[in-house]
């Protein structure tokens, strides 16, 4: 028989979010895979385990997820940890995990801390929708495209933040997504976790006077559906409504229906659209 790939998650910074199940079952594996030996090493030494441990991380995920997937369909057990949190969240332990569903190798969860879904909880924000978009990409092409997807996101957003780049990053947001609410959340669950609402302006001048420090999430408000109707409203009426009638006409519409599109697309009644038509253009 096949053995299992178990997803343990560890702490996110406070060792005492480490559940007894995730410790026992650290213990009694094969082997751990961890995305950095050197600093998992602290939290296998704190918990006295001495169970044998592998890399696993961005630069080695393919290669060495073909190795896990021969030992797994030997019957070893394996325990894949990140260096903080859930594995496979923003974490090459993707791979991974669809390599053992491609092979038929089990798959289970230890469920624990997550940085994305504490903040979340913390935010005050709207929790009932979001997305989690992780670091946003480096290249800067695909960055500007992300961002340019995220101005129109009408759910909570919640993106990973390094502090040494925060102050540019929220320069980028204020650009793309104008003045959102924000809640910025740091060292979480540590000694000097801070949790700080706020709004993006206020968000850009506080730390171009402060300088960032620790490990941020960064929590952000999606836009409302008002704003985004009333930009779809602006956007028709940048165009005259006889070029707007026409693009509806040579799509196959009939005029009476292309002129209720209109009215819709414009927010307004299809009288009015009617009269100005039928008017010489006079409202």
């Amino acid at each position: 028989m096949a053995g299992i790939l178990y997803l343990c998650a560890t702490p996110i910074g406070n060792l005492q979010d480490m559940t007894p199940r995730v410790v026992e079952t650290l213990r009694t594996v094969d082997l751990i895979a961890a995305e950095d030996t050197r600093n998992s090493i602290k939290l296998l030494n704190h918990f006295d385990i001495h169970t044998p441990m592998t890399s696993y991380h961005e630069y080695n995920k393919v290669e060495k997820a073909e190795r896990f997937i021969v030992q797994l369909q030997a019957g070893k057990n394996i325990a894949l940890i990140t260096d903080a949190g859930t594995p496979a969240i923003s974490d090459p332990g993707e791979v991974l995990v669809r390599m053992c569903h491609e092979n038929k190798v089990p798959v289970t969860s230890l469920p624990g801390a997550a940085a994305c879904i504490t903040a979340l909880s913390l935010s005050g924000l709207s929790s009932r929708r979001f997305c989690f978009e992780g670091f946003l990409p480096a290249e800067k092409k695909e960055r500007r495209a992300v961002l340019e997807e995220l101005s129109a996101e009408l759910r909570t957003m919640i993106l990973y933040e390094a502090p040494h780049h925060l102050t540019g990053t929220l320069e980028e947001l204020y650009q793309h997504l104008g003045n959102r609410k924000i809640t910025l959340c740091r060292e979480l669950t540590k000694k000097f976790e801070t949790i700080m609402p706020m709004d993006l302006e206020r968000a850009l001048a506080f730390y171009k006077e402060k300088e960032p420090k620790g490990e941020y999430v960064l929590v952000i408000e999606g836009k409302s559906r008002k704003a985004l109707r009333q930009e779809e409203i602006a956007a028709w009426e940048a165009m005259d409504i006889e070029e707007h009638m026409d693009y509806y006409e040579r799509q196959g519409m009939d005029s009476k229906t292309a002129m209720k599109q209109v009215a819709k697309d414009r927010g307004v009644g299809k009288r009015e659209i009617y009269a100005y038509l039928h008017g010489g253009g006079q409202q």
